[in-house]
């Protein structure tokens, strides 16, 4: 099977910086889209950003400029850098990965979420 597990959420002042970051582990023949969403309360979940395993990546506006995301060199993972927090950005993170298996079976594999809260 395959597990993603995220690390990095926290509390952060407006204005101040975190950095998420999700592991993929298992029996992964290969990791393709990377990516984060995050779902407020009372909202639904909303794309934040993505990465292909090449390392082209994609952005919702709200984010785009003050968060960077990136894959590591062990593919596997990929990481959320975010600058300029916002109350607004408060939220239950989730890493998500297109994986296919070494059974040549894909898949769409989420974590368990990790919170970011901004306030002062």
């Amino acid at each position: 099977q395959v597990q993603l597990v995220e690390s990095g959420g926290g509390l952060v002042q407006p204005g101040g910086s975190l950095r998420l970051s999700c592991a993929a582990s298992g029996s992964i023949f290969s990791t393709n889209l990377m990516g984060w969403y995050r779902q407020a309360p009372g909202k639904q979940r909303e794309l934040v950003a993505t990465v292909t395993s090449v390392g082209k990546t994609n952005y919702a506006g709200s984010v785009k400029g003050r968060f960077s995301i990136s894959r590591g060199n062990a593919k596997n993972t990929v990481y959320l850098q975010m600058n300029s927090l916002k109350p607004e950005d408060t939220a239950v993170y989730y890493c998500n990965a297109d994986v296919v298996t070494v059974t040549l079976s894909r898949g769409d594999y989420w974590g368990q979420g990790t919170q970011v809260t901004v306030s002062s």
